[in-house]
């Protein structure tokens, strides 16, 4: 008798432990092999269920046969997805098991004081704290930074561009474009930025590369392209992707700014679904981030002769045309170059960047702010896709933010040399 109450006892106190157990979840995010049309279509059904959020691709559209599908689940539906997938004999695996332990290892240490040197730039910093560096970078090195005001987002947050020139003393008339951000959830890219314009600082009269760079062209660095969208990472939504408009006759908020621009816009591989991630907004320049950023670069399109986009994630190196698969007249020489600075990152970092025309290599995707600059005549176009390729995605580690950018950096300099010896 005594035995059986002890057995009694000991499956009454296992089926508590694992009744506790299963309330302890978490958001995760799976790697989903996608083989047949059948598949396509069940897993393209899992993301429209509000409590998902595809990371890669970018739309449901863009999900094909023989691909892998990654899928952000709230913790509320993780058992039910893995369910459907299996009873569909559709295969996946774990990619991140406790998304919240990755999203407080990013948010860590943000309150630090900017003046702490440099393992400031290798962590993500809340918006407040951007625009405290960038105010703070200008009074510092006021011979070389000038912050432009070009406009401001949506809910009325400032855009600033640095403008960093080197210590010369006539006027040069060439320049680059860099921007970074338009992607809400890509904390990589200002951190990138940010790191970009340290090095530049650091290391003028240094480094031969960068010197030149800042001897021989101005450089203009938009830090954080979506302001409004990036905040709300921090607050509120950390896989957002959009910006935070307002959508007429829709209560999905936000446009897609890198499907906003006149670049065959909003044709396939773009959607006029205000609650789709890649919406395309109203018309072409709907949103007033990308009005302003087009808007400046009309009135120096004589100068800008290379326009760089920094993203994540996927680890290409990327130029036009991603709203068609025509290609442009100069496809070769950039094909070359972005050929050569993946080169580079392989022999000196160990990682291998995918290379090519955006369409041809990704998907099409109209509307993008390189192809509509190329369109404008701006020759050397590019979009920086940074690391990784899907082990973190978007809650890159910030352990990794060194690497990153250094291989971005690597490619920018092959690819400024090359556009100042070009446009002597």
């Amino acid at each position: 008798m005594r035995a059986l109450i002890q057995l009694a006892y000991f499956i009454c106190f296992s089926i508590f432990l694992e009744t506790c157990l299963c309330k302890v979840k978490h958001d995760q995010v799976l790697a989903i092999t996608v083989s047949s049309q059948e598949h396509v279509e069940k897993v393209q059904n899992l993301t429209s269920h509000n409590e998902t959020a595809l990371w890669q691709p970018a739309s449901p559209n863009y999900i094909t046969t023989n691909s892998e599908v990654h899928l952000y689940i709230q913790s509320t539906s993780v058992q039910f997805v893995k369910e459907h997938l299996r009873e569909h004999a559709i295969t996946f695996r774990v990619l991140v098991e406790n998304t919240a332990a990755l999203v407080a290892m990013q948010i860590r240490n943000d309150t630090s004081d900017p003046r702490s040197g440099g393992v400031f730039y290798e962590r993500y910093h809340s918006l407040e704290d951007i625009y405290y560096w960038i105010n703070k970078t200008s009074r510092e090195h006021s011979d070389m930074v000038k912050v432009i005001l070009i406009g401001s987002s949506s809910e009325k947050r400032p855009l600033y561009v640095l403008k960093l020139s080197g210590k010369r003393e006539e006027e040069v008339n060439r320049a680059m474009w860099m921007d970074c951000g338009i992607h809400a959830r890509e904390w990589i890219a200002p951190a990138f930025c940010m790191w970009f314009v340290n090095y530049a600082l650091a290391f003028y009269n240094q480094n031969t590369e960068i010197t030149e760079m800042l001897n021989k062209m101005d450089i203009y660095i938009l830090t954080v392209m979506n302001p409004d969208g990036y905040k709300y990472t921090w607050t509120t939504d950390r896989m957002w992707r959009k910006n935070r408009s307002e959508n007429k006759d829709s209560y999905c908020a936000g446009v897609d700014l890198n499907r906003n621009f006149d670049a065959n816009w909003c044709t396939k591989g773009a959607s006029d679904d205000p609650c789709d991630p890649t919406y395309c907004g109203q018309f072409p320049e709907s949103e007033p981030e990308t009005q302003a950023v087009a808007k400046f670069l009309r009135s120096h399109k004589d100068t800008v002769k290379l326009y760089l986009s920094i993203h994540s994630y996927s680890q290409m190196l990327l130029f036009p045309y991603s709203c068609s698969y025509n290609e442009i007249p100069n496809h070769n020489e950039l094909f070359e170059l972005v050929k050569e600075a993946s080169t580079k990152i392989r022999r000196y970092y160990r990682n291998n960047y995918k290379y090519g025309s955006g369409a041809k290599t990704i998907y099409l995707a109209p509307g993008g702010s390189d192809d509509w600059a190329y369109d404008l005549g701006i020759k050397y176009s590019f979009t920086f896709e940074l690391q990784d390729r899907g082990q973190y995605g978007f809650l890159l580690p910030p352990s990794f933010i060194p690497q990153a950018c250094n291989e971005a950096l690597l490619a920018a300099k092959v690819i400024a040399l090359h556009v100042i010896n070009k446009t002597q």
